[in-house]
């Protein structure tokens, strides 16, 4: 088999080239040439800004056996990548988000509500009009939606095979966006660890290499004849609080922390920093998804999360990074508030033992 991969060398898109090159099948990566190469002669790189009009003329009548687009954000672009391999590939899998559902309301993607894929359909919020961070995370959710509309309408009007694979926040040992250090490090500084609202709100995840594998096995295994049209969610079953899943990270870096509750509100006016300047998984834009039609159809099964966790926690120690992630700039803040609030009350956090998820 002969995969295109747009946008490839990065995380999830990284693990799935190796899957597929340790399976003997031959991969092609399409990519601008930012980040660097782990491959090498291993596959074919073809180097270009998908926005431009590289993409069709350096793949215009080339066929593939399948395609996996991790790089497309808007509508225009799925609708030329449906042009372009009209008739090309066998199958094409389309990397969506969890944003879909969270720009219908916030009750399609809440512990009391999982997301399921029937809840993609109705009516979106209005586009925020303050908060930068709102109107762009309601901007990506949108342009995941017109892409998936594109690629709904491709398929009922041609057939087009294209199958779309919905994700929640990704973890694991290569996340750029470093997410989890943010954690790790704070766990191994030994300052008290500050959770906007207690940590207190369910999380659900998703653990990259479980995505990579659950790609590859649709390719490889008819997925095209028994996926094209669908749409699958994958995630995690199980649903830790962000108190519980950072403890979990500090068993396994034997750290004992203590745990500072405030509410974001206070946060912000007492400190100015909003909850994902220092803890990323405390914004307001989480999905929280319900992964039972990927587990009935697909199989899917996810890696325990504290095997998923020490796996992250082991590559942090065994290479540890040259930099601290960015949000760590906030740390001396952030930690003198968490002191103080100690100091004020010893009831408003206590050494604690992390609780199992």
């Amino acid at each position: 088999m002969h995969v295109l991969i747009i946008g490839g060398t990065r995380f999830v898109g990284y693990l799935l080239t190796w899957r597929l090159l340790a399976g003997g099948h031959r991969a092609t990566l399409f990519h601008r040439g930012t980040s660097r190469d782990p491959f090498g002669s291993r596959v074919e790189h073809v180097l270009g800004d998908r926005t431009t009009d590289d993409f069709e003329r350096l793949l215009q009548g080339r066929r593939f056996d399948a395609v996996v687009d991790f790089a497309a954000f808007t509508g225009e672009e799925v609708t030329r990548a449906i042009a372009l391999f009209q008739g090309s590939i066998g199958h094409y899998v389309f990397i969506s988000t969890g944003q879909v559902y969270l720009i219908r309301g916030r009750e399609f993607a809440c512990p009391e509500r999982p997301a399921r894929e029937e809840d993609y359909h109705g009516p979106v919020i209005a586009r925020p009009t303050e908060n930068a961070s709102d109107i762009a995370s309601w901007d990506y959710g949108i342009g995941k939606r017109r892409a998936e509309d594109a690629l709904i309408r491709a398929f009922s009007e041609t057939k087009f095979p294209g199958t779309r694979i919905r994700i929640p926040m990704v973890n694991g040992p290569r996340d750029y966006y470093r997410r989890l250090d943010e954690y790790i490090v704070r766990l191994l500084d030994g300052g008290p660890i500050l959770l906007p609202d207690g940590g207190k709100r369910p999380t659900r995840h998703v653990h990259a290499d479980d995505v990579a594998r659950a790609i590859a096995s649709l390719l490889t295994d008819g997925g095209a004849a028994r996926t094209a049209g669908e749409a699958y969610n994958l995630a995690q079953e199980e649903t830790p609080t962000l108190r519980e899943l950072v403890g979990v990270l500090a068993e396994h870096l034997g750290a004992s922390p203590t745990f500072v509750e405030a509410t974001s509100e206070a946060i912000a006016a007492d400190v100015g920093l909003e909850p994902r300047d220092f803890s990323p998984f405390s914004g307001k834009w989480m999905s929280f998804l319900d992964p039972g039609k990927a587990k009935a159809q697909l199989g899917f099964r996810a890696t325990p999360l504290r095997t998923a966790l020490s796996q992250v926690v082991a590559s942090y120690l065994s290479a540890p990074p040259a930099d601290d992630p960015e949000g760590y700039v906030h740390r001396v803040r952030e930690r003198a508030y968490a002191e103080r609030l100690l100091g004020l009350s010893s009831s408003s956090a206590s050494p604690s033992s992390p609780s199992s998820p």
